[in-house]
């Protein structure tokens, strides 16, 4: 299984350059891979689940550290789980004006990058769990040697590592090729994700919109 030594040895191999500065700007290149990959993927590779607590009459959650995008939220209410709805902030404070006020939950919005604003504020302490997109952890050469990139996306962040490579050696030319390599990679890694939400007895799309209502092979 390839991991950060192997991926920086492939980089070197490719792009024919043993040169010193080269070396100590791959640690760099290597990271802007990962925040591209993290950037353009729709992965369920990418998801972490956290559990929280959400105390009784608190409108505002805290959104768990290096989330880059709110998948889902949901609360336990009368013992069972239940989705909240997203909307708009400006939903939210017209639907639930004094957040002083409670009763159940419904919906949620963003409050910046770091917070979620509940509506109507919770009248008793719920748990809740929040599933979010999240960079996983950091290639290094001594701490984490392998994630989900290199065991699951390896050629897409190589090709996004000679993009990188390339526009650091000011080479054009190969710039665009490896582009079009690494766009090639993470289509297909595209197409797969969306296989992963579709089960092969349900088409993949509703005309209502919602959950599918159309089960192939039947009548």
């Amino acid at each position: 299984m390839p991991d950060y030594d192997y991926l920086i040895t492939d980089v070197k191999n490719t792009a024919e350059n043993d040169g010193t500065e080269f070396a100590e700007q791959l640690p760099k290149i290597v990271n802007k891979a990962e925040n591209k990959l993290t950037t353009d993927l729709d992965d369920h590779g990418l998801t972490v689940y956290t559990s929280i607590a959400i105390a009784s009459g608190k409108a505002v959650v805290t959104i768990p550290s290096g989330t880059r995008i709110v998948r889902n939220f949901s609360m336990t209410q009368n013992g069972s789980r239940k989705n909240m709805l997203l909307r708009t902030m400006e939903f939210v404070n017209d639907f639930w004006p004094v957040s002083a006020s409670t009763s159940a939950p419904i919906y949620y919005s963003y409050r910046g990058n770091t917070e979620i604003r509940i509506a109507p504020t919770p009248a008793s302490t719920h748990n809740g769990e929040i599933m979010t997109v999240v960079r996983p952890t950091t290639l290094t050469s001594t701490g984490t040697t392998s994630n989900y990139f290199t065991d699951f996306c390896y050629d897409a962040l190589f090709a996004a590592c000679m993009v990188e490579s390339c526009l650091f050696m000011k080479d054009s030319t190969a710039t665009q090729l490896w582009e079009a390599q690494y766009q090639y990679h993470i289509n297909a890694l595209r197409n797969q994700a969306r296989r992963t939400r579709q089960d092969d007895m349900a088409v993949n799309a509703s005309p209502a919109g919602g959950p599918d209502t159309l089960i192939k092979g039947s009548s």
